[in-house]
Parts: structure tokens; C-alpha cells; sequence
């Protein structure tokens, strides 16, 4: 892999540095009110004896808020503990969105989970990317990144998992899942997006772990215990903590997304109906909502159906829909194999 030049990010922690450190990372930002200005971006680090780094970050999207508070609770408790190699902590990635409560970032409009590797030379949100790409990435050996479904999705509560290009990992890879704990774990397809988070992390060949843990814009307080006690349980199954009082209930159940066919959209704009709700088992060809068009209110609605059989994991927020709004997203089940 062709290294990156260095970042323009200035970071005023050591990471080599033994304890607990707290601070920022320094992103330039010239602008009519600030020539000379940068904007700050917290971030820790808990250095131990030797063993795995671990970067956990939130707020990838700003409108997504269960990893986020997750992880500021974590940083509250972090001066205290003691582990054995390293934790990365950044609650809130995309700052600037994750402040204003957006999913794609207010001075730039770019969603950060679309632009990765970055550019050193971008915009703002591109140039977060590219010193995660380029100066975090290398440091890790377990990269996890927190989500939900923010402001247009309600999420069940998962894990997302793409099992690792080397083969000889994945049985560590399958154990640091059930270590977390999810009540399912979903092997989600992108349908061919390579700019994300997670497909730059693959690049590095580093382990990855995401998921989903609610939506509305809102915190869900189930997803925000799971996530809590799932990145306990995890920590400890890496190595970097000891054995938590917080038992998993029970084994994740594995689910697939199998291409376009389980993804529900929009064929139109207008108003719709669902005729499902979060969790439902779906068929194909079941009836999934009615779409009305407000302009024309005396017009027969448009009936879309599901195309496959499956769980519905995912779906919309907002009624209104245009042409290409995914309305939900379901999985079938499946296996690890």
C-alpha cells in the first residue's frame, strides 16, 4: 500500500506515552471569521503494558448518538483503569455534524462515511478522513466504529460484520462478536460502496467491528446499554481488560443482506404507508406499503412489495419520499460460513 503524505491534522497527544492523556486534534480551518483557526476535535488515549490497540470511535455521523455518549461515558472512567496495550478513544468523529446534529457536516456538506481515504488537502470533513486513514489506522489492530440509524432510519439494535480477507483471522474475528454480545450480527452489502469507513480500515488488513443501535435522531436506551456492555465484554475478549460483570444474554443470531433485492426504494416521490414494522418477517412479494401522491390524492396509490424473504432490520423515518429514498432494508438468515 502506497503510504499517504502526513497529515495536516495536528494531534497534541503522544500515543507512545504511558497513561491516560486527553485532548484535541487540530483541524485547519481558515474562514471569514477565523483566518488563522482550527477546529477541535476531542480525542484520548489510555496507554498500558504492551498488547493490541484498539481506536474506538462515534459520531462518524453527526445524527447518531448512542456511540457517541457511549464513549463519552467511557472517558469518564478511563484515568482510573488500568489496561494492557492501547485504547484510542474519539467520541465524536465528525465533529462539526455531530455538534449541529447532522449527518453530513455543516461546513462542507460531506458525509464522512462516503470520502474515505480523504484528502490532505480537502475539506474539512475529507481531511478528519485522511488523518484517520493515514495516522490511525497504521496504530490499530482493532478498529470499531459506533452508529445508528440518525435522523431518516430506526435500527435494530446490531452489529455489522464483514468477515476479514485473511481466512486465518476469522475465528478471532467471529469470537470478538460473540464477546460483544448483540442479539444479531448483520453481514451487510454496501452494494459496491468501497468509500466507506469500514472498506478503508479492510484496506489496512486491521479487524473492524461496526453496528447499528437505534435511530430517529434520538438515543435509544436499550442500544446505548448494549452498546455500553457490549464494548465491555469486547475490551475484555481482546485482551485489554479484565472479565466485566456483564453477562451477554444469549448467541448472536448471523443475517445477510443478499444484494439490491433486500433493499426496499422508492420508485416515486410521495407520501407512504407502511405496512410492516421493525422486525417483522417479510415475504416476497408481501405487500410493504402504499405510495400516495399528494398532487393527485384521488389517484389509486402505488402498492411496492418486498423482493425477498427476510427481517426487516431497518426503515425510514420520514413519510415523505422522493425517487431513490430507501424506505427499509431487511436480511435473511444465515451463517458465518
Amino acid at each position: 500500500m502506497t503510504a499517504q503524505p502526513r497529515s495536516l491534522i495536528q494531534c497534541d497527544l503522544d500515543f507512545d506515552l504511558p497513561g491516560f492523556q486527553a485532548g484535541t486534534l487540530r483541524v485547519p480551518y481558515s474562514h471569514d471569521r477565523s483566518a488563522y483557526g482550527h477546529i477541535p476535535i476531542p480525542i484520548a488515549v489510555l496507554n498500558g503494558s504492551s498488547g493490541p490497540t484498539v481506536l474506538l470511535t462515534g459520531g462518524n455521523h453527526g445524527d447518531e448518538f448512542e456511540g457517541p455518549l457511549a464513549l463519552m461515558k467511557l472517558l469518564q472512567a478511563l484515568p482510573q483503569k488500568s489496561i494492557r496495550g492501547r485504547l484510542i478513544v474519539i467520541p465524536a468523529l465528525n465533529f462539526p455534524a455531530f455538534l449541529q446534529g447532522k449527518r453530513t457536516s455543516p461546513l462542507d456538506g460531506c458525509n464522512m462515511n462516503r470520502i474515505f481515504p480523504g484528502n490532505r488537502n480537502g475539506s474539512v470533513t475529507e481531511m478528519i478522513a485522511h488523518y484517520v486513514d493515514s495516522e490511525l489506522f497504521p496504530l490499530a489492530d482493532i478498529v470499531i466504529d459506533l452508529h445508528a440509524g440518525g435522523a431518516s432510519f430506526n435500527h435494530l439494535p446490531m452489529v455489522l460484520a464483514s468477515m476479514p480477507a485473511d481466512s486465518r483471522r476469522h475465528d478471532e474475528y467471529i469470537r470478538l462478536i460473540d464477546a460483544f454480545g448483540a442479539p444479531h450480527t448483520m453481514l451487510m452489502d454496501l452494494l459496491g460502496e468501497d468509500r466507506t469507513y469500514g472498506a478503508a480500515v479492510e484496506r489496512h488488513g486491521k479487524l473492524f467491528i461496526c453496528g447499528e443501535f437505534g435511530g430517529f435522531g434520538t438515543c435509544n436506551v436499550d442500544g446505548l446499554a448494549l452498546v455500553e456492555q457490549g464494548l465491555a465484554r469486547l475490551l475484555h475478549a481482546a485482551g485489554l481488560t479484565d472479565a466485566p460483570d456483564v453477562p451477554c444474554s444469549g448467541p448472536t443470531r448471523v443475517l445477510r443482506v443478499e444484494g439490491a433485492r433486500h433493499y426496499l426504494f422508492s420508485p416515486e416521490r410521495g407520501v407512504f404507508e407502511p405496512m410492516f414494522k421493525l422486525g417483522d418477517r417479510v415475504r416476497a412479494g408481501q405487500p410493504a406499503g402504499r405510495l400516495f401522491d399528494p398532487h393527485a390524492p384521488w389517484r389509486a396509490p402505488h402498492l411496492l412489495r418486498f423482493e425477498a424473504d427476510g427481517m426487516v432490520v431497518c426503515i425510514r423515518s420520514f413519510t415523505g419520499v422522493e425517487p431513490g429514498d430507501c424506505i427499509a432494508l431487511s436480511a435473511s438468515d444465515a451463517s458465518w460460513s
